[in-house]
């Protein structure tokens, strides 16, 4: 099972962290590629607002490419199977890495647009098919940590890919293409490792019918001697759903038995994404330096922050199957929720006193911790739980599309929030933390250590009421 989590996470969610991170380092060399490019191609100066222009769609393509990717993920994962998928995704990220990698010395900026694109399809495919797979192979009592291991590669690749992309490394000027064109290692290594690993039991007793190759992976997975209360349960499951065929993402709107499932995903996906992560990140620079932290050290202080939310993804994994889902998420909400308080008033206070902004750096760092100890891995891993295998895929279609859309939205509408807002922005982000903890308390059912149709039974009260 461990073996299986790095083979997954590799060529997963790594790929999302990794290709956020590393396009921050080359800024400055972009903009001097597009201008030598457009200079020697038109024979005169790109405009300053042209040159913003162009550098927003090499940075905003991936949103795009990352939203294409959620909207198949689930199609994949149903007509290849999940490992298919994940496999066939790599030629992607691949063809990517090469478009990247060649914009330089063939002086084509519109390849290094087209591979931020592809990239981005390759990162929505693995955020959408990457905890499918693990919510699936893995056994009840460790289905949580299982599935934080798509928090886990995804922040370990963002800590990474701030690592590589110092200027002592990959970042430099020389350097740039290369980094841009390292995501094909992480694509090489899954083509090389996933393969020896079985396909998802689950998919292969309920979508396929193959009972014989469901109870061979089990036995891979599980042992031989404990696999067998596991292919009970799917089996208990694929009763239970009749023939019922993998259902659409639009059905699911329209299907009474999902639909606090379905709410609950949603606004746990919102959540996520609106929840001030990217103002903290947007803030982070501007506290250090007024916390008398020189600009060229400030990258790797910003080291600090990829390994704190590493080290929460980490925390959390090895926390959720004691702790359970709804204290951790609730916990976490909250905690967020305290510290956009301290910081709304380190901020304001920021150059009155000189010790105001080191509160300011620890609120920093606290808010990632508790963004990571629970809206930044459970997401995930509930939306795996929350759903049976007919709906699961479409479940993960509709949540990555959510997510990828406020992931964009909050791009566009952030810089005006803060603009006319300034550190008060955060009591924005104090309201939506504190009404997600709240609509999580009083709808979600703790789901550790139960199965999916005991969590199904769960929600029916919901969906139903009396009649459930």
């Amino acid at each position: 099972l461990f073996l299986t989590l790095c083979a997954v996470g590799i060529g997963g969610t790594f790929q999302y962290g990794y290709n956020v991170s590393i396009i921050n380092a080359p800024t400055q060399h972009i903009h001097k590629f597009l201008n030598e490019t457009w200079t020697s191609r038109y024979h005169k100066e790109l405009n300053p607002d042209l040159l913003t222009f162009l550098w927003s769609v090499i940075a905003s393509i991936f949103s795009l490419g990352g939203l294409c990717g959620a909207l198949i993920g689930g199609s994949m994962a149903i007509r290849l199977g999940r490992k298919g998928a994940l496999l066939m995704n790599n030629f992607i990220a691949i063809l990517a890495s090469i478009l990247m990698g060649i914009s330089f010395p063939t002086g084509l900026f519109e390849l290094l647009i087209a591979g931020r694109f592809l990239i981005g399809i390759n990162s929505g495919i693995g955020l959408c098919v990457q905890p499918l797979y693990l919510g699936e192979v893995a056994p009840k009592h460790l289905r949580g940590g299982m599935a934080m291991g798509t928090s886990i590669f995804l922040t370990g690749g963002i800590l990474t890919g701030q690592i590589i992309g110092l200027r002592e490394l990959l970042g430099g000027e020389m350097f740039w293409p290369l980094l841009l064109s390292s995501s094909c290692f992480p694509a090489f290594a899954q083509l090389l490792f996933l393969p020896w690993f079985p396909e998802s039991p689950r998919y292969l007793l309920i979508d396929r019918s193959d009972e014989l190759s469901c109870a061979k992976a089990l036995r891979r997975f599980h042992g031989s001697s404990e696999y067998q209360s596991e292919m009970e349960d799917i089996q208990r499951e694929c009763s239970a759903l009749d023939g019922e065929k993998p259902k659409k993402p639009w059905q699911l709107f329209t299907d009474c038995g999902v639909r606090w499932q379905l709410i609950t995903v949603i606004v746990m996906t919102m959540g996520q994404q609106l929840s001030g992560i990217n103002a903290i990140y947007f803030y982070a620079t501007y506290v250090f330096e007024q916390a008398g932290i020189s600009a060229e050290k400030i990258p790797y202080v910003t080291l600090g922050t990829g390994a704190c939310e590493c080290l929460t993804a980490l925390t959390c994994g090895l926390l959720i199957d004691y702790v359970g889902r709804r204290y951790l998420i609730i916990g976490g909400y909250l905690l967020m929720s305290l510290w956009c308080i301290v910081l709304t008033f380190s901020l304001t206070y920021q150059e009155l006193y000189s010790w105001v902004p080191y509160v300011s750096m620890t609120s920093i760092f606290a808010f990632i911790l508790s963004f990571g100890l629970g809206p930044g891995g459970i997401t995930n891993t509930l939306t795996a739980e929350l759903f049976v295998q007919s709906s699961r895929p479409a479940a993960y279609t509709i949540g990555g599309t959510v997510s990828w859309i406020s992931f964009f939205t909050v791009g566009m509408l952030f810089p005006f929030i803060v603009n006319g807002l300034k550190q008060y922005c955060f009591l924005v982000f104090l309201l939506e933390c504190a009404l997600v903890a709240v609509f999580i308390f009083l709808l979600l059912p703790e789901t550790k250590n139960k199965s999916f149709l005991e969590i199904k039974k769960e929600f029916n009260k919901l969906n139903f009421g009396r009649n459930a």
